[in-house]
């Protein structure tokens, strides 16, 4: 009885413990504590949401026809809520972040809040999105990334030093690097959807294989199967992989300062891969090649940042090569012993140029904008332990 009385009451008491905080402000503002806590607390459920809801997403889109009140599209949309939310509040408060990371927030919540609607007007016009690749997706995964990007900016300055910080730091750039990743997992989920084809047991519903041979304008054949689930050239998966998403494990190595950071998020995002595996594969629903390869990525990355006294273009040339041979390599031996996607070595080259290239650029923002350790003051820039 007085565990119900206490639910009941929990609205009320959330809600008399929030309102004193309801003050306009600039951001930059003294936090308190508690407050920050809970406002990156939030953040870090949402970005969740996010990721189970994408996670399931893709699957669904192997299996059935798409639909916009899908149950994957609603856990996002929860997610999603908490983030507009959350944008207001600091937008209006000016709690928990200084001036670049409301901006990037801002800026994220609104280029995902205009893809949403484009996304929709491009699927009541096109039907099926063949890719994951599509124009209003690559919007989407934009504003996600400039979310993230404003919330590790916010914890980097606000968040008091320690443990608690660097384990913090590190979910969020685990929830970048998926929000990344995630357009290449159309690869993984088609190279398997293409074996289920040639073994005469496809994962996708009768009715999404006609839609698809119709959307195609071909007959239901291999040929079909193949366009819908590796449409893209197969030199973008590892090109994009160590280009962009090695990149996202650079950034984190070099703000949090720790060694394996790296490591540690590309085995996170490929642990957490392994855990839904088997629950979708017992739901009924199509599974995917797990990217293994990727820590091989991330623990390249952390032997680049070993030696100490490096200059900043030995350290990003001599660190793309490496990573890129490591995760080709890797890639390489998946394919021969589990699954992958179709692997041209001869796009290596260029992923190694890219990454270098884009490794210089994010070493210098770093270094600009102030967000390597030792640029983080011994007390939080935005939280104290007052109350209103």
């Amino acid at each position: 009885m007085n565990s119900g009385v206490t639910l009941k009451n929990a609205p009320s008491r959330a809600l008399a413990w929030a309102l004193p905080y309801w003050t306009r402000g600039a951001p930059g503002r003294e936090t308190p504590a508690e407050l920050f806590r809970v406002l990156y607390t939030g953040w870090a459920v949402a970005f969740a949401l996010k990721v189970l809801g994408s996670s399931w997403d893709v699957s669904w889109h192997f299996k059935w026809l798409r639909d916009d009140l899908a149950p994957p599209h609603l856990i996002n949309s929860v997610g999603t809520a908490i983030v507009v939310a959350l944008t207001i509040v600091h937008g209006y408060t000016g709690y928990g972040v200084d001036k670049t990371a409301l901006r990037l927030i801002q800026w994220g919540t609104g280029i995902f809040l205009v893809a949403v609607p484009l996304d929709l007007i491009n699927h009541r016009i096109n039907g099926l999105d063949i890719t994951s690749w599509s124009p209003s997706h690559v919007l989407l995964y934009v504003g996600t990334a400039f979310m993230i990007a404003g919330v590790v900016r916010g914890w980097f300055v606000g968040a008091p030093p320690g443990a608690r910080r660097n384990v913090v730091l590190g979910l969020f750039f685990l929830y970048f690097f998926e929000n990344m990743f995630f357009p290449n997992q159309h690869q993984e989920y088609g190279v398997l959807g293409i074996a289920a084809w040639d073994r005469g047991t496809p994962y996708a519903e009768p009715i999404l294989i006609q839609f698809a041979a119709e959307q195609l304008g071909r007959p239901v054949d291999r040929g079909m199967a193949v366009a819908f689930s590796l449409p893209m050239p197969d030199w973008l998966y590892p090109v994009y992989s160590v280009a962009a998403c090695a990149l996202v494990l650079v950034v984190a190595r070099k703000m949090v300062g720790l060694r394996w950071t790296a490591t540690l998020v590309a085995a996170g995002f490929v642990a957490y891969r392994c855990a839904i595996w088997p629950l979708l594969y017992v739901a009924d629903f199509p599974p995917s090649a797990v990217p293994f390869f990727l820590v091989a990525a991330g623990f390249a990355v952390d032997v680049a940042f070993l030696a100490p006294r490096v200059p900043a273009v030995v350290r990003a040339l001599g660190g793309a090569v490496l990573v890129t041979l490591a995760a080709y390599g890797a890639l390489l031996a998946q394919s021969q012993l589990l699954a992958a996607p179709p692997l041209p070595l001869s796009s290596a080259p260029v992923a190694a140029a890219l990454l270098a290239v884009f490794w210089l650029g994010a070493a210098w923002a770093v270094r600009r904008f102030g967000l390597e350790p030792r640029d983080q003051p011994m007390e939080a820039r935005v939280s104290v332990t007052a109350t209103p």
